[in-house]
């Protein structure tokens, strides 16, 4: 099925496919940081990870970004996608999800909420816009929670149509508080669980943000870290 920019067989075009330096990290044929999915290797649950360049991994290698750290849960049974996309909206997180229903067949599906202030713009091309973006101005506080909300209900009755178990967190900001009930990592985000301090097992104590390659995004300590935090909370349900 197929209408606009809608389907269920079809992910969007990458924009690591033909953008420096995005082109120059490891992607498959089609420009998503994972295995290639054609043809579908069988016998395993798949689990999709998505969001933004957070999600990616930009800026780090290919075993620094937190799905790394995660992928290397429960590998006897799951097998894990990483469809996180630089500049992705929960827009485009969503519309990514549906594309992916009858390529991947998803069986768990993990959020990692951008900015709620993104949105996914539908012209002659697919257009990501930033809190910035001019075409924003009159954008609110209510309109971002709202259209953060439709997004997460998108998402949960896609997996009440697949059968499929859901996981939510966040990138940057928080937004919790408006999903309680459901399966949420609340209060550590990838940007907020380093630096911290654990006299357990750190000798020396760290006081900045950890950044990777690129100079903006976050390093591999926030995303190791991370991916631990998500893991004590969920492992149990992933399976």
């Amino acid at each position: 099925m197929k209408f606009g920019y809608y389907t269920d067989r079809e992910l969007p075009v990458s924009v690591a496919l033909d953008r420096s330096p995005l082109k120059d990290y490891k992607v498959n044929s089609y420009g998503y940081r994972c295995p290639e999915w054609t043809p579908m290797p069988s016998g395993k649950k798949n689990v999709v990870v998505l969001g933004c360049s957070h999600t990616f991994g930009q800026g780090n290698a290919d075993n620094e970004h937190w799905v790394h750290f995660l992928s290397q849960h429960n590998t006897e049974r799951l097998r894990y996608w990483n469809l996180g996309q630089p500049g992705a909206s929960a827009d485009k997180v969503v519309r990514i999800l549906y594309g992916c229903e009858k390529l991947l067949d998803p069986r768990i599906i993990i959020v990692c909420w951008p900015f709620w202030s993104r949105r996914e713009k539908l012209h002659s091309y697919a257009q990501s816009l930033m809190s910035y973006d001019k075409e924003l101005k009159h954008e609110t506080d209510d309109t971002d929670r709202n259209n953060f909300l439709k997004n997460v209900f998108f998402v949960e009755k896609f997996a009440e149509k697949n059968n499929c178990q859901t996981f939510h967190c966040f990138a940057q900001d928080s937004y919790h508080e408006h999903v309680k009930g459901l399966n949420v990592l609340e209060h550590y985000t990838i940007k907020n669980c380093w630096p911290y301090w654990d006299s357990r097992t750190q000798r020396e104590q760290y006081n900045e943000p950890s950044l990777a390659a690129d100079g903006e995004h976050y390093g591999v300590e926030h995303h190791e870290r991370f991916a631990k935090i998500f893991l004590e909370r969920f492992s149990k349900k992933l399976r």
